[in-house]
């Protein structure tokens, strides 16, 4: 298994010699160039494919901090909040560290592929009949009254986990980027890279923080609205959240950095989906895709610098949306055995 996560930035993470390090691998996720969205955007686009975490999104970089901090002070279990990546996360490292997982969601707004991996590593599920913000109140209340930690992205450990991916990629680069594209749901995210790269240059590992780019669906765009969304809508499930938690730290993040956050619309989404996988070879699920999406939008109004070096940031493998992937690629042709059936139908 390589390093933990953990180990390899233990510089930077509150930890100390005696905090037990829980993980699976996370981190050392790779960052791709893209060649065809940079011709087209005439920027040089990366993508910061976080997919290939273990569980299959950028959670897990949190998730090796908060589940160790919560095995360092005595926790009974972990609990969460989640449109879905947090509670595979959560389950999966709470059930390498023996803990026991409480995961509340949406009812009905969880994509397959999220739910059978909180299902499959043994949480315990409850489906709420309301929204994700409601569900985080709850779950707010009952930490506050057990012995139970919470591992949503108000869990400061899992800022500073996900702080490792800015890490990376100066690392990579050599430098931080020119400008740093990423999807917002609970804005957790948008705050933790702005974090990274913030420490880094302080440690002098970088000259810059790049220019932050936040991207929401216009269906769950509170930031951009500047009011919470009561029932937010959009293909893009995980970042269909209304009422961020950390929504002003983002803004201050992203204000701070002379970038700003902006709504993409689900047809946005859904062309950068498709762009990604049969241009690029990347699948990523839908909510991932906004960060290019907004990249693509902001090119063609003239708001990336030519040339520029652009990251954007794909949050989760598009294999948390087995649903999406199907219904936005061509149906199976169902054929005959015959080898003249099978030449009909690829050469006419």
């Amino acid at each position: 298994m390589p390093q933990p996560l953990i180990d390899r930035y233990r510089d930077f993470l509150p930890v100390s010699s005696s905090t037990p390090v829980v993980s699976l691998g996370e981190g050392a996720t790779p960052l791709v160039e893209l060649p065809h969205l940079s011709a087209r955007t005439g920027a040089r686009l990366l993508a910061k494919v976080e997919g290939a975490n273990p569980t299959g999104s950028f959670k897990d970089r949190g998730m090796t901090m908060a589940v160790s901090k919560a095995v360092e002070q005595g926790a009974d279990a972990v609990i969460c909040a989640s449109t879905g990546n947090t509670s595979a996360s959560a389950a999966a490292y709470a059930a390498r560290a023996g803990l026991r997982a409480v995961v509340l969601i949406p009812e009905g707004k969880i994509a397959a592929g999220k739910l059978a991996q909180a299902l499959i590593h043994g949480a315990q599920v409850l489906a709420l009949d309301a929204g994700f913000d409601t569900a985080l109140e709850i779950v707010r209340q009952i930490v506050e009254r057990h012995n139970v930690s919470l591992v949503n992205s108000l869990n400061e450990y899992r800022i500073d986990g996900q702080r490792t991916a800015a890490y990376e990629i100066c690392d990579e680069l050599g430098d931080a980027p020119d400008a740093l594209c990423i999807p917002v749901g609970n804005a957790g995210n948008v705050s933790a890279y702005s974090l990274g790269f913030g420490a880094y240059r302080d440690a002098g590992r970088t000259r810059r923080v790049p220019t932050l780019f936040g991207f929401q669906a216009t269906g769950a765009a509170p930031l951009v609205l500047g009011h919470p969304v009561e029932d937010p809508e959009t293909v893009a499930s995980a970042i269909r959240i209304g009422n961020p938690a950390r929504g002003q730290q983002a803004l201050g993040a992203m204000e701070s950095s002379g970038g700003q956050v902006e709504a993409v619309s689900d047809e946005e989404i859904l062309e950068a989906y498709r762009l990604l996988a049969r241009r690029e070879g990347v699948f990523c699920e839908p909510a991932s895709a906004a960060s290019v999406a907004g990249a693509l939008r902001r090119a063609s109004s003239g708001g990336l610098r030519a040339g520029a070096t652009v990251v954007c940031v794909l949050t989760g493998h598009g294999l948390k949306d087995p649903t999406t992937a199907i219904q936005e690629s061509a149906a199976v042709k169902a054929l005959p055995a015959r080898l003249d059936a099978v030449e009909e139908a690829l050469f006419g």
